[in-house]
């Protein structure tokens, strides 16, 4: 059952994240942002100037007092220990941002928005370092962990993109409809109706394995090697829209939420856990792997290099309404999983030991 923190935000919550402490931060519509404590009590709260939705907060990663919020086209800066007036407020993008991330280094934050762009602040001169698009609304981004010049990112037009702080032009790039069209023809007429327009991303701790979560319902798993990706596993995650993924801090289990209501949690480890050496041994390997998944399970299911038969959730959560922002946090010695949602209220369920 979820436990709900209530009293932070007068209408919904939009986005929650924790600090290195176990403070929590939601950000809400009309500019509202809200500090918690382990107990779910709010411990202060303060309105954005303009009151224009808070649609991302971050902590800075090596000073934990300190934390990003976006709101409008305007970054602030925010000192928890006594929150009031942003000590600075960056104004770098030109549309509303919709996801901030800051690398582990504290070096760099990225800002991507509904024009496509992703401002890239460096915070030591406190300029835009880097300017990077994509052709529609940039719906996330995700500095990778141990690698602080690199980054990816996704977008409502389909395009999932591996970028490095040197270069302005993507490394790699993947469309997310072209690999569906070229791997399944008789479903490909499907895509033009539920098109998979990418709502989130996530990195694993490794750095190397990133999800994707997409309109379509489906999760995609890729992997980086060098200067590309590829993608491991995919499968059908949600009914509606994958509104967030988020990969755990153990190895390669992912949390996600969607527009149905639903929150899961996923063990992927089996498919991505080994470093595979080449792309085309790892190719082989997934199909063997899908044949063998098949017998196991008493069944014969489509075994394509992009369907992965027996993905099932490892836990399923029926939170009931359609889910804005997912985040796991250790309150009082005990993991927990934060649903934001439609509401005003922040749910905190229970998780398992992994």
């Amino acid at each position: 059952m979820a436990v709900r923190w209530n009293g932070g935000h007068s209408s919904c919550v939009l986005c929650l994240n924790v600090s290195a402490e176990g403070l929590v931060a939601s950000g809400g519509e009309r500019g509202e942002l809200a500090l918690w404590d382990g107990g779910g009590s709010p411990v202060a709260q303060l309105r954005l100037p303009q009151a224009e939705d808070v649609t991302s907060v971050v902590f800075s990663a090596r000073r934990p007092s300190t934390l990003y919020a976006s709101h409008g086209e305007t970054i602030s800066v925010l000192d928890v220990r006594a929150l009031q007036e942003p000590l600075e407020r960056f104004h770098v993008n030109e549309e509303e941002i919709n996801c901030l991330s800051v690398n582990d280094t504290d070096g760099f934050l990225a800002a991507a928005d509904d024009s496509g762009a992703i401002k890239v602040v460096d915070l030591e001169s406190k300029k835009v370092s880097r300017s990077l698009r994509h052709s529609n609304i940039c719906s996330s981004v995700a500095f990778r962990p141990q690698r602080p010049q690199s980054l990816v990112s996704c977008g409502l037009d389909m395009q999932v993109m591996l970028w490095n702080l040197q270069k302005a032009r993507p490394l790699w790039t993947t469309n997310l409809q072209e690999c569906d069209t070229e791997e399944e023809s008789p479903q490909s007429a499907g895509q033009f109706f539920n098109p998979p327009l990418a709502h989130s991303l996530s990195v694993a701790s490794c750095g190397n394995i990133f999800g994707c979560g997409a309109q379509d319902g489906k999760v995609r798993i890729f992997r980086v090697t060098g200067v590309r990706f590829e993608r491991e596993l995919e499968f059908q995650a949600h009914s509606l829209g994958v509104s967030q993924v988020l990969f755990m801090p153990e190895a390669y289990w992912l949390l996600s939420g969607g527009n149905d209501g639903k929150v899961l949690l996923w063990d992927v480890s089996s498919s991505v856990g080994k470093q595979q050496k080449s792309p085309a041994k790892s190719v082989h390997r997934r199909k063997a792997q899908a044949a063998a998944s098949s017998r196991k399970d008493g069944k014969l299911n489509k075994v394509a290099s992009n369907e992965h038969p027996g993905v099932v959730p490892k836990l399923t959560i029926e939170h009931g309404e359609k889910v804005n922002w997912l985040l796991c946090a250790e309150i009082k010695g005990s993991r927990r999983v934060l649903v934001a949602d439609q509401t005003s209220s922040v749910s905190a369920y229970p998780l398992p030991e992994l």
